[in-house]
């Protein structure tokens, strides 16, 4: 009897092992999980752009004329003011920058660009002015064409994890290809006329606001409007000083070239 109640033991043993080791937790290795990385803007970049700008050339003139009279007080005639021109045209280039976001991600940054442009406005009339009741018919001609430019500007801006907003402002610089014509009839019929064609680099300021937005770790697309202002220079100044027949005059004129732009880039982040 006691050998059938301990074989019985032993089979119901063996039985319940592989069951109750079924049931038994045993160590797992935790599969690894892939690190998220903070994103930021921190870094060099480098890209292109394309756009489309302008605005207006403006021409400020002035001209004077004196005739000396015998026994009469001396003629003088003389005209001032500002032709606009309207101007359009494309533009393309690149771009190279620096930004360092902060821990509030704020975000800092310098970014220098060169664009190709084909920025233009040409126009050619004639006008009559009336000084103390005398016409005086004067005629111009003027075109002017950006043929490039570029700005050097610092960038402050808030980054919304991908998305960065920001102002900009700083130098602008542009060669301003200009040709010019004018000429007006004096009292007593003498025409004072000078004209140019010229073409020189311009420097003045630029500011503007972007959007850039990262749809990749080291891809991103912006688009950015500048204000430009590349200032005025000389088209010509000129005089005359007739003494043996009591003629002086002078004359000059100037230009102003003022663009609004609008671009869309890609730049890639080292």
């Amino acid at each position: 009897m006691q050998k059938t109640l301990f074989g019985a033991g032993l089979f119901l043993g063996a039985s319940l092992a592989p069951a109750l080791a079924a049931d038994m937790t045993l160590p797992v290795k935790a599969p690894a999980v892939a690190p998220v990385y903070a994103f930021s803007w921190t870094g060099f970049y480098v890209g292109a752009n394309v756009g489309f700008g302008g605005d207006k050339f403006g021409y400020p003139f002035h001209a004077f004329s004196q005739q000396l009279e015998a026994e009469a007080p001396p003629t003088t005639s003389s005209t001032s003011g500002k032709f606009g021109l309207t101007s359009s045209g494309f533009f393309g280039g690149g771009q190279i920058g620096y930004n360092y976001q902060y821990s509030n991600n704020v975000v800092l940054g310098l970014e220098a660009d060169f664009q190709w442009s084909g920025i233009e406005g040409r126009f050619e009339g004639n006008q009559i002015l009336i000084d103390n009741g005398t016409n005086i018919l004067t005629s111009f001609g003027a075109g002017s064409e950006i043929a490039w430019f570029g700005t050097v500007r610092g960038r402050l801006g808030y980054a919304f994890d991908r998305l960065l907003v920001y102002g900009t402002g700083g130098a602008a610089y542009g060669k301003v290809d200009t040709h010019g014509t004018f000429s007006f009839a004096g009292p007593n019929g003498q025409v004072q006329a000078a004209s140019t064609a010229s073409g020189g680099t311009q420097w003045g300021w630029t500011a503007g606001a972007g959007l850039e937005y990262a749809f990749a770790r080291q891809w991103s697309f912006k688009t950015e409007y500048l204000y430009v202002d590349l200032g005025s220079r000389t088209l010509f100044s000129s005089a005359i000083n007739d003494v043996a027949n009591g003629f002086t005059a002078n004359a000059a004129m100037s230009v102003d070239a003022r663009i609004h732009t609008v671009k869309a880039g890609l730049n890639y982040r080292f």
